[in-house]
């Protein structure tokens, strides 16, 4: 394997050019971003809401649970 000469050294553009390309890459992603339809829109809030009222519903059933085990065990 040859070793690169210290002669050839990467020049990295400055902070200002770095900051436009960054900024000019975050534009271009932008761009390529699909706003949902209002059927999708709908359907995933409705499947969201069920989740949480499925958590909310285990959540309450482990603390009614719980609550229940504890009184029977030191009550």
């Amino acid at each position: 394997m040859a070793k690169a000469s210290k002669s050839e050294k990467v020049v990295k553009p400055n902070v200002f050019m770095r900051i436009g390309l960054f900024i000019k890459q975050i534009i271009d992603e932008l761009r390529k971003v699909v706003t949902p339809t209002a059927k999708e829109l709908l359907g995933w809030a409705v499947a969201g809401l069920i989740f949480v009222l499925l958590l909310m519903a285990l959540v309450t059933v482990m603390d009614f649970g719980l609550g229940k085990a504890t009184l029977w065990m030191f009550g």
